[in-house]
């Protein structure tokens, strides 16, 4: 009987994780639908929707790797008769 009670106690938070992942997981595809709304507005108003992207991209980063990254990358623009 014990083994019984243990089984339902854990199986009901089981339960409760999955439950739980499961509504972010719906939350997370609907965040993901209205940031492609987003960017269909910006791209209807003429914006360029792949290089709004790559900002965002750049502003989770530190400024000094992308500092070092854009430096290093005009050097080898440079160096191949590219910049």
């Amino acid at each position: 009987m014990q083994d019984d009670q243990a089984y339902g106690v854990a199986a009901d938070e089981l339960r409760q994780f999955i439950e739980q992942f499961e509504q972010l997981e719906a939350e997370k595809k609907d965040i993901a639908e209205r940031q492609k709304e987003i960017m269909a507005e910006a791209k209807a108003r003429g914006y360029d929707t792949k290089v709004m992207k790559k900002i965002v991209a750049l502003r989770k980063r530190d400024r000094d790797d992308v500092a070092e990254e854009e430096a290093i990358l005009e050097m080898y623009k440079t160096a191949l008769g590219m910049g």
